[in-house]
């Protein structure tokens, strides 16, 4: 048995045993946002904007489920290397944590080196897509694994006619996660150089490779994201919303965990509840957003009171409905960070619910 065998079953158990020592938040604490309590195995009303309780018990969604019948989807994948690309080229890593630096306790000192690496993409077509025909799609984070696991829920979806036929494309990330890792620069960071480089690198080749077009149009164009992959699809839709209108983020990490410092957003996604959606012009982005009673709590070596995941995606709550936007919030009981126990139930509804109303009207 091998060393890092070794060390990756520790490191992996370590992660367990730290995930399962999370504190049980409750929807009702002091300061959440008023919440709606749905009966067990119960989603949200699709037209509702809102914050809403589900679980602890949660339901198989039947949309997961293979239907005789129903069309399916084609599932492409394909790898390029990050030294064909201009952004992100080389990628970055790092070989410990850091500290925090003593002139701003916001942000830490870390050593990088640089690396390549491969970026997998795996690409879901619709059943009858016609080649040549600009069609609208949904990007996912820390893919590729999406594209076919999504795959019988969109071929259900479609075929009910409850979302139109997308393209969802599944790209992985750099490597390694948070600050000093090429993940944590690509999904972190607020700015839109991830989108850009989207736009610049990765399309290109999902046209090419799978032979579809997709659509310019914001409005028939969706980010989707797990964990810090949530945030990026918020980053994505906020810098670049000439590009992108509908985001769905569970456990999103809208917290302090961008790396290097950048003084125009001192406190990371921290800062999208805390200063720039409250004070900035509404955006038309139609944002789903979801957390775990048990989610994070990491204040980690920083000590910024800004490393809580449930604090904020209950302060996004708030000031979404403050600014009138279209969203919906789900608070998923007995569940942790990525609540994928909750996302058996609610994952169809969410995607359902990011694309309702278009091609009837824009996102407001």
């Amino acid at each position: 048995m091998s060393r890092i065998w070794l060390l990756s079953a520790s490191l992996w158990l370590a992660s367990l045993q730290w995930a399962a020592a999370q504190p049980i938040r409750k929807f009702d604490d002091k300061g959440s946002p008023p919440f709606k309590l749905l009966k067990e195995g119960e989603n949200p009303p699709l037209d509702a904007n809102d914050n809403f309780v589900i679980g602890p018990k949660y339901s198989v969604a039947p949309e997961r489920k293979k239907v005789d019948g129903v069309p399916e989807g084609k599932v492409v994948q394909f790898e390029f290397d990050s030294k064909e690309t201009k952004l992100f080229n080389p990628g970055i890593a790092r070989k410990v944590f850091g500290k925090v630096d003593p002139n701003n306790p916001k942000t830490l000192i870390v050593e990088t080196h640089t690396i390549d690496y491969k970026r997998r993409v795996g690409v879901y077509i619709p059943a009858g897509y016609k080649e040549g025909t600009l069609a609208p799609f949904m990007v996912v984070h820390d893919g590729p694994g999406q594209a076919g696991g999504f795959k019988t829920i969109l071929d259900n979806l479609i075929a009910q006619k409850r979302i139109p036929p997308i393209v969802l494309i599944s790209i992985s990330n750099g490597g390694g996660d948070a600050q000093g890792h090429e993940r944590g620069k690509e999904y972190d960071n607020m700015n839109g150089d991830y989108a850009t480089y989207i736009e610049d690198e990765v399309l290109p080749r999902v046209e090419k490779n799978a032979m579809v077009k997709l659509t310019k149009d914001p409005d028939g164009r969706a980010a989707m994201g797990n964990s810090s992959g949530g945030s990026a699809a918020l980053i994505m839709a906020w810098f670049r919303n000439d590009l992108y209108h509908r985001v769905l983020t569970t456990s999103g990490t809208f917290v302090n965990q961008a790396w290097p410092f950048d003084p125009k957003y001192p406190d990371g996604a921290w800062g999208f509840h805390k200063t720039l959606i409250p004070t900035e012009p509404k955006k038309p982005i139609r944002l789903f957003i979801s957390v775990g009673d048990k989610d994070l709590l990491n204040p980690n070596v920083m000590r910024d009171d800004m490393h809580d995941w449930v604090e904020a995606n209950n302060r996004m709550a708030k000031v979404l409905k403050a600014k009138g936007y279209e969203y919906q919030y789900l608070f998923c009981q007995g569940s942790g960070h990525s609540v994928g126990n909750a996302q058996q139930q609610f994952l169809p509804h969410a995607i359902e619910w990011v694309w309702k109303g278009y091609g009837k009207e824009k996102v407001k």
